[in-house]
């Protein structure tokens, strides 16, 4: 099962504002008439049942949102980037790749953000006509759309989760109480994947059971595959802790039952905290009394039921407890168990204000920079006068002149903004 994928995203940028002008019959020398850009299409992401695993990123990684259309003549508007819907399980968390910081946890059906905006198409020189300029030689060049590298984790949505070192049954436990049909065999490890079954009690009730794969000891620190399966741990409302009181393998199952909680508990302490459900399974195989023993030991912290599921002896009163259980815990959402940070994409595209302007000096040249002046020179088509001109009257309203004179800049002194150096004259 893919349940970890790491994709950029890039959303798309929008069209270039057009230079165009009046060319009607008896109007040879007619006013501006370029038209707008269209806004680039945005990367939407989608949660969807219809989904279970993350397999579809394994071989593409890389995903882009349509570019919106350049502005046009006769003030024609440029077409809008379609927008990129990217679906993914129910169950997904979406983390910033570079910081690990969760961004999204998508637990809901249908439910869907948007992640990357598309950028903004540039205005076309009808805009820029005024008293003085009649006619603007220039247009403002379309934004970039925003990108972003995620690292999407699935983590299964399910009530209940059945723990336990390998072997002790889980899979034929699942496949006894629910209509899932995962492998089963008698060696360690047959299960590989988490397994998912529903379980009907009647018309009304039901839960969603996940076979969680076997545990070994130093699970939390990554030992066999345990961080690969502890993770699905965290979503499940309810923990059914499967013990094998055999002690046909020559294994102690009260030291088993220790060990598994443990590492539980290392890997996550909120994972300690939830609801348990002992199952002693294999019961029908105890030959030297291990139940009673157990049952001592822990009778007085955890419900306790002895089953079998190769022979289904006590499992519809352990079904019965799972589901009286679920109707009373306090835990009524899948949670992350992990602080979903709602503000991040705005703090990541927006790491400055946009009124923000930097002035700083540096081997005799006088450095301006910031978002703004960003802004300005991505949309300014500088290879033109009237652009320059432009360009030019903007930093003057915004006093960037001002600034630089209360640094003490002198004419012929050299002014970079972005990759460009000019020389400064009053």
């Amino acid at each position: 099962m893919i349940d970890y994928a790491k994709v950029s995203l890039k959303a798309g940028d929008g069209g270039n504002g057009a230079v165009a002008w009046r060319r009607e019959k008896y109007e040879p020398s007619g006013g501006p008439a370029g038209g707008d850009g269209g806004n680039g299409g945005s990367i939407i992401i989608r949660a969807t049942r219809n989904l279970s695993t993350l397999d579809e990123f394994r071989y593409k990684t890389n995903y882009k949102a349509q570019n919106g259309e350049a502005g046009g003549k006769s003030k024609k508007f440029g077409r809008k980037g379609d927008d990129l819907i990217i679906n993914v399980p129910v169950g997904t968390l979406i983390r910033e790749s570079l910081s690990n910081t969760i961004i999204k946890d998508l637990n809901t059906d249908g439910e869907e953000f948007i992640i990357a905006k598309g950028g903004r198409g540039g205005r076309g020189n009808v805009h820029f006509k005024n008293s003085i300029r009649q006619a603007p030689r220039f247009a403002e060049n379309g934004k970039k759309g925003q990108e972003i590298e995620v690292i999407f984790e699935l983590k299964i949505l399910a009530d209940v989760g059945l723990v336990g070192l390998p072997n002790v049954g889980k899979s034929t436990l699942i496949s006894v109480i629910s209509k899932a049909k995962p492998k089963i065999a008698n060696y360690h490890f047959t299960t590989i994947d988490p397994n998912l079954g529903v379980v009907n009690i009647d018309r009304e009730r039901s839960f969603i059971v996940a076979d969680i794969p076997g545990l070994i000891e130093g699970a939390n620190e990554g030992n066999g595959l345990g961080h690969d399966f502890l993770k699905h741990v965290e979503r499940c409302r309810v923990l059914v802790h499967l013990v094998d009181i055999s002690g046909i393998e020559g294994r102690n199952p009260i030291e088993d039952f220790n060990m598994i909680n443990e590492e539980l508990k290392l890997y996550n302490e909120k994972l300690s905290e939830k609801p348990m459900i002992v199952a002693l399974n294999k019961s029908d195989l105890d030959f030297s009394n291990n139940c009673d023993v157990f049952i001592r030991e822990f009778g007085d912290k955890y419900q306790i039921f002895k089953i079998s599921a190769a022979t289904t002896s006590g499992i519809k009163e352990l079904v019965d407890a799972i589901s009286e259980l679920l109707a009373t815990s306090k835990i009524k959402e899948f949670d992350p168990m992990e602080e979903v940070d709602s503000e991040f994409l705005d703090n990541y595209y927006n790491k400055e204000i946009d009124y923000d302007l930097n002035f700083r000096k540096e081997n005799d040249i006088y450095v301006v920079d910031g978002k703004r002046v960003d802004n300005l020179m991505s949309k300014v088509n500088l290879d033109d006068y009237d652009g320059q001109m432009y360009f030019e009257k903007t930093l003057r309203e915004m006093e960037v002149f001002d600034k630089l004179k209360e640094m003490g800049i002198q004419e012929g002194d050299s002014v970079a903004f972005g990759d460009l150096v000019f020389e400064y004259y009053e």
